[in-house]
């Protein structure tokens, strides 16, 4: 690139934004990669990548996080990929409100604080990307995945909206729809499943032990998950085409899903989907 666009991206202690980070970095991007936990502060020492901390269930940290970006970026933020969130397994009836509404803080209201942030400073400029990873459970829902399933779906929602209310602007938006993909993910799961559902007196105990085993186990869940370089590329696509795409489906199950919501009754669909509990 002959001048250095700048990117910050969330959720980068591991995995997909760990990932596209060093791969963006490399591709010569000036990348501001936001962690969480200060302890993960030192992760990308001895690269190019400037890293920061931003909590997305603080608001206060949201704005500093924010601001820090916007000075190591010189004022000039070209690109916005949210990609921190985690999910909360649980049937819907053993979800605790607090809970829900703490999966919501992270997943939805704390990107949509930062992707606000974003909207005004790349409206002074004239142009800016967003991308929203997003995932296939924001397209269909699982059993016991509803914390997350709403959280997903409820970003798909205001992600469109927000792409027609900036049509003319310079800025695109875009959604990132994985399905599997190598991370440490259900590691995170398995941790916020055990601290907050009632498992044991749960009238789902029985099929919790299956959900349990999945979010235990080492080997990928499904012979379709992919690595993180399967979102980079679609990331790089929606940061560098000329039009970038609405949506960009990665993995083969976020495709047949797409495929099975567009042709099937609800209740087709709910016969597969409950198969995959």
């Amino acid at each position: 690139m002959s001048v250095q666009k700048s990117i910050l991206i969330t959720g980068c202690s591991s995995g997909i934004g760990y990932y596209c980070a060093v791969q963006l970095s490399k591709a010569g991007y000036q990348v501001i990669a936001s962690v969480r936990n200060a302890k993960d502060l030192n992760i990308f020492e001895g690269t190019d990548i400037q890293c920061i901390l931003l909590d997305l269930a603080c608001e206060q940290s949201i704005r500093d996080g924010f601001n820090q970006a916007l000075t190591v970026a010189n004022g000039q933020l070209d690109a916005l990929f949210n990609n921190g969130a985690y999910g909360q397994p649980g049937a819907v009836e053993d979800l605790p409100t607090d809970v829900l509404r703490q999966q919501f803080e992270v997943n939805f209201f704390g990107w949509h604080t930062l992707t606000c942030l974003a909207v005004e400073q790349m409206r002074k400029q004239g142009a800016g990307r967003i991308i929203h990873n997003s995932s296939v459970l924001g397209l269909v829902a699982l059993p016991y995945r509803g914390a997350y399933n709403a959280s997903k779906f409820a970003l798909e929602g205001l992600t469109d909206t927000l792409r027609m209310e900036l049509s003319g602007s310079n800025i695109q938006v875009s959604l990132i729809e994985p399905g599997p993909i190598v991370s440490k993910f259900r590691e995170n799961a398995k941790l916020a499943f055990l601290t907050n559902i009632d498992h044991e007196n749960s009238v789902h105990h029985k099929a919790y032990q299956a959900q349990l085993n999945r979010l235990g186990s080492e080997e990928a869940p499904q012979k379709f998950t992919l690595g993180p370089e399967a979102v980079y590329k679609a990331l790089q696509h929606a940061l560098s085409a000329k039009i970038a795409k609405p949506r960009y489906y990665v993995t083969f199950p976020t495709y047949l899903m797409g495929y099975l919501k567009r042709i099937l009754s609800s209740k087709m669909l709910d016969k597969i989907l409950i198969k995959n509990r």
